[in-house]
């Protein structure tokens, strides 16, 4: 009977997280889109959503601490408790790059974009799927899965690679260009560590199957 409890509150605790994991991952494509509108509006709304997040968060790691003392688990079930609170926390910063683009193009104001955005849309996509998969594989303990999905992260190293030259060409022929061109340098960013933060969660994915914790490059 216990441990039916337990089963049923760890299949509660993995729904809560993807659905976590859909807020944050919603919340970083509307940012982009918001700013690829200038849409202020809905940029304060990504920047309001943070909070819920944080909330979720907060609520989450309380519900795995309560499921530790009161049912003292062992081997893999404490490795999948354990990682319960760091892909938590992962995704509350990686909601955190979602409010600071946000919070960019709030304070963007009346300024135009210095260029249509091209790659940094592609680098949310490729950001947001990756996160998608890669919460799947970990409430499904996919080691495949797992330990295929932060390869694609050169993908988006690459974009940012790109956007940044391409900024920094703009910048060359206009120094007046320097603060337009360094909003989307760290909106690029913020995607970027986003995508990082997807193969930390990949990595506790391979710890709770295989009890190894190493870096998946």
């Amino acid at each position: 009977m216990l441990r039916k409890t337990f089963e049923t509150e760890i299949q509660q605790l993995k729904d809560e997280v993807l659905l976590l994991g859909s807020m944050v991952e919603q919340n970083v494509l509307d940012s982009v889109e918001a700013l690829r509108k200038r849409d202020i509006e809905a940029a304060h709304r990504v920047i309001a959503l943070d909070k819920q997040i944080n909330d979720k968060r907060f609520a989450l790691e309380n519900q795995v601490m309560i499921i530790i003392a009161t049912q003292q688990p062992m081997a893999h079930d404490l490795r999948l408790l354990a990682s319960f609170f760091e892909v938590i926390s992962e995704l509350e910063r990686m909601g955190d790059y979602a409010k600071g683009i946000g919070t960019i193009n709030v304070r963007m104001g009346d300024q135009p974009l210095l260029k249509p955005l091209v790659d940094i849309p592609r680098m949310a996509d490729k950001g947001a799927s990756m996160l998608h998969r890669a919460l799947a594989a970990f409430v499904n303990e996919d080691v495949v899965a797992a330990r295929s999905i932060p390869a694609e992260d050169d993908e988006v190293d690459n974009l940012y690679i790109q956007i940044y030259r391409e900024l920094m060409t703009y910048i060359m022929a206009d120094p007046a260009n320097i603060e337009r061109a360094n909003w989307l340098l760290w909106v690029a960013h913020n995607l970027e560590r986003f995508a990082d933060r997807v193969t930390n969660i990949c990595e506790r994915t391979v710890f709770i199957v295989t009890g190894e914790l190493n870096e998946i490059s």
